[in-house]
């Protein structure tokens, strides 16, 4: 039967209104979807570049510089948006500086250093502090950089370069410290196999595990005291000893039997034998051997004197028990930590007492890393929700001091992956460091500290800045080219092998 007109016309209408609509709904949907994907695409620093600028801006600004006579410079220089790979092209002078200025913090090094818990300089961060932070950060790194763990060396578990020249290899002489004494160590917790493999011919118990530093006069008279520094090595690589962590406790303290540390950090920290070259002193009393002879030098010529103890990892737990004795053993002396990943170290008592001796303790941690979680990171979450009942535990973990917490998933540069290791990594907090203004603060993108470093040893940076992953390593893998054309392994020179008469009779070679 057909339809009159007047009806056909109206059907028409609505078929035509039902299709548009459709199609309307279909090219929204599609707009849609390619937003959505643009937003959780990789490219994210093409993203970031187009929040702040028209993509026709970026094209006339290309073109311009093209036509420039003047030297290149980047993207990221010129617009302010976040670092590209262009910006890893060695280009000279070009090249923005990876330094920022040093200040004078005479006048307020106490307060930089926690005499007030760094109340009101954490959020926002001081950027006086950041600095402070970053070097002793840098100072940390070394003691990896350093560290030979190559299993086909002869000097496995050894220091590749001797204490006068460690600083200038890796280029740590913008710091204006100078390295006088070594610390070698027994390792009594579950360690790589390579550990076990090689010592038998450098030496069987003992390895390296950092050094003590005191400022030089310039970097003194910035700083408004003489400060001595001790860098402690963590473990080369933290899930070899994770899983089997012990979470014994034991007694440090025979005046008072409630203070109480992990087992495995303090034997690393005590141990010694007669029977071992290079810890024949454990850890313990070679450290504070030096640290009395440096602040009894120093203050009979009428400095006054400071002592900060850092280490990342492993290194920030033997940091914390080296600061607990350096502030029982020797009086008035103003004593801070500044650790990076540490672990819980003690129970509430080794808290308290830490807290009556003044120890300051600054702990940098990454929301994302386990490592501050342990020991007991099954108990201590349980008991947190009924604190009330639990507080008082005497053989509960307690983490020391006051914590910076940072966030990987802040960075624009970083992987937001589940990574143990990488988010472990302490290139990764000193970049998460140096980029942190506040918890609720957008992060530092155009910081100076170099970017490349995070993949130094981790393969944490997004591929768009194509920076290899693991770069870090000796040129031929240790191998060289000799004069008769063949590749061998080099020979060290002699003040760079290690020796226990060497290290033990060190000259402190300081100049008033």
């Amino acid at each position: 039967m057909e339809l009159p007109p007047l009806k056909r016309r109206v059907l028409a209408e609505k078929t035509r209104s039902r299709k548009t609509r459709r199609v309307w709904k279909l090219k929204l949907n599609i707009t849609w979807q390619a937003i959505k994907k643009a937003f959780t695409s990789k490219n994210r620093l093409l993203r970031l570049s187009c929040v702040q600028l028209s993509t026709i801006n970026i094209h006339q600004d290309a073109k311009k510089r093209k036509n420039s006579s003047k030297p290149h410079k980047t993207l990221a220089n010129l617009l302010h948006v976040p670092y590209t790979a262009s910006d890893f092209i060695d280009r000279g002078d070009q090249m923005t500086p990876t330094l920022s200025p040093k200040e004078n913090v005479s006048a307020k090094w106490r307060e930089i250093h926690g005499s007030c818990n760094w109340e009101n300089l954490l959020d926002p961060l001081d950027p006086c502090l950041r600095r402070e932070i970053l070097k002793y950060g840098e100072f940390a790194t070394a003691t990896y950089d350093a560290f030979d763990f190559d299993p086909l060396s002869e000097y496995c578990g050894s220091c590749r370069y001797n204490r006068h020249k460690i600083f200038e290899e890796l280029g740590l002489n913008k710091h204006n410290y100078n390295v006088t004494k070594y610390i070698y160590a027994m390792s009594h917790v579950d360690v790589p196999e390579w550990f076990v493999r090689a010592h038998s011919i450098w030496s069987k118990d003992s390895n390296w595990m950092g050094y003590v530093a005191v400022s030089n006069d310039q970097e003194s008279k910035r700083l408004g005291r003489r400060d001595i520094v001790v860098a402690w090595r963590g473990t080369v690589a933290p899930t070899e000893w994770f899983t089997d962590l012990k979470t014994k406790l034991e007694e440090i303290d025979e005046e008072n039997e409630k203070i109480k540390v992990q087992y495995g950090f303090y034997s690393i920290y005590k141990s010694k034998s007669e029977f071992t070259r290079y810890n024949k002193l454990s850890a313990s009393e070679q450290v504070m051997q030096e640290i009395r002879k440096l602040v009894n030098c120093y203050r009979e010529n009428g400095e006054e004197v400071s002592l900060t103890v850092t280490g990342h990892s492993l290194g920030g737990a033997l940091a914390v028990l080296n600061a607990y004795e350096a502030a029982n053993s020797i009086p008035n002396l103003f004593v801070s930590v500044i650790s990076f990943g540490a672990p819980r170290v003690g129970n509430l008592a080794f808290k308290e007492k830490l807290n009556e001796l003044g120890v300051k303790t600054l702990r940098v941690v990454v929301k994302q890393d386990i490592v501050p979680k342990v020991p007991g990171i099954i108990v201590n979450k349980i008991l947190r929700k009924i604190n009330t009942i639990t507080q008082r535990l005497n053989w509960v973990y307690r983490h020391v001091g006051t914590q910076l917490k940072l966030d990987m998933f802040m960075s624009p540069y970083l992987k937001h992956v589940s990574d143990f290791s990488g988010s472990h990594n302490l290139e990764v907090y000193l970049h998460l460091l140096d980029g942190f203004l506040g918890k609720k603060l957008q992060f530092r993108w155009h910081a100076r500290r170099d970017l490349a470093l995070v993949n130094k040893s981790s393969d944490m940076l997004i591929e768009e800045l194509k920076i290899p992953e693991f770069w870090y390593q000796l040129p031929h893998k240790g191998l060289v080219l000799n004069k008769y054309g063949r590749w061998v392994k080099p020979t060290r020179e002699p003040e760079d092998i290690p020796s226990p008469f060497s290290t033990e009779l060190s000259n402190h070679e300081l100049t008033f």
